[in-house]
């Protein structure tokens, strides 16, 4: 573990690398607080030793400025002082110090307070994947592993700014899969979720890597074409269509059951601040959907906006 001694004194700061280095540490010395900040900042440091009285900004300001700064993770402060009253104690822990300990140091007990403070860091970090695994699940539909619309929502929603920024163009497909509720009723929901998970697997083969694909609802899916103007949004979706045409699923009974879809497509050629925003641009995809769908399925409807 990296561990940042920060002490004005220099044989002081000599003491403590000796025998932190003897218990396997990297060591980064420095001898006062604004140097220590800038480390912290810069080099992601969790875990600092300091002293209280320094020129400039001394140990306690020092655990101030940690507490007080949105750092990405926690930051673990020993101070390390001659001021060994309980008065002192008490201010060293209520300025944001994790652990305290008086000068002249005990090498075993320092070791075990390092300790105590890498347990608690550990403890962090596995908080920390525990919550980014649960985000991410909270983010992804369960049946088809793609974006669920919460995820797909948000992802399209950074998109539409991005071209924004930029005077872009974006495009948005709006995929349903026809007559999925006759294929429930006529051959049960295990082959329709098979037939959802066949579409979303020909969907991503299709697809650009950074194109965002979700599952909307049921059976309906958005596809969010970031940089693609209305032409070539209509190749993707067709793309997708011949794609999934060519797609069947195997039934109990040695039948091949055909997939069919429909798509609507909406694109804004060029996204300014006066454009329409991402439930618009949502619903006239949707309603190039349904006209699709009106039509007899199995084919493509664009509109513009």
């Amino acid at each position: 573990m990296k561990i940042l001694v920060v002490d004005d004194d220099q044989i002081e700061r000599r003491i403590i690398e000796k025998a932190l280095t003897g218990l396997g540490h990297d060591i980064v010395l420095t001898e006062d607080g604004e140097s220590a900040w800038k480390l912290i900042r810069d080099e992601g440091i969790r875990f600092v030793i300091t002293d209280w009285t320094m020129p400039g900004l001394d140990g306690i300001q020092l655990a101030q400025k940690i507490r007080a700064a949105e750092l990405p993770k926690y930051v673990y402060v020993i101070l390390l002082t001659a001021k060994d009253k309980a008065d002192d104690i008490v201010v060293g822990l209520n300025a944001g110090a994790d652990d305290y300990l008086t000068k002249p140091f005990n090498p075993p007990e320092l070791s075990a307070r390092i300790s105590v403070g890498k347990r608690i860091l550990n403890l962090e970090d596995n908080l920390y994947q525990a919550f980014d695994q649960l985000e991410r699940l909270a983010m992804v539909d369960s049946l088809t592993k793609l974006m669920n619309r919460r995820a797909i929502y948000k992802f399209a929603r950074g998109e539409l700014e991005r071209a924004r920024r930029v005077s872009g163009p974006i495009s948005v497909i709006f995929l349903d899969i026809d007559r999925f509720k006759a294929i429930n009723d006529q051959h049960g929901h295990l082959v329709g979720d098979e037939v959802l998970k066949a579409v979303a697997r020909t969907i991503k083969e299709r697809s650009r890597p950074y194109d965002g694909i979700g599952r909307w609802a049921g059976d309906e899916f958005l596809i969010v074409l970031p940089g693609v103007t209305a032409i070539n949004a209509e190749k993707a979706a067709k793309r997708i269509l011949d794609g999934i045409t060519a797609t069947s699923i195997a039934l109990p009974d040695s039948t091949l059951l055909h997939i069919r879809i429909s798509a609507g497509v909406a694109t804004v050629s060029k996204v300014t601040a006066a454009a329409a925003v991402l439930d618009d641009i949502i619903q006239r995809a949707d309603e190039a959907l349904y006209r699709a769908k009106e039509a007899g399925g199995n084919q493509i409807h664009l509109t513009w906006l």
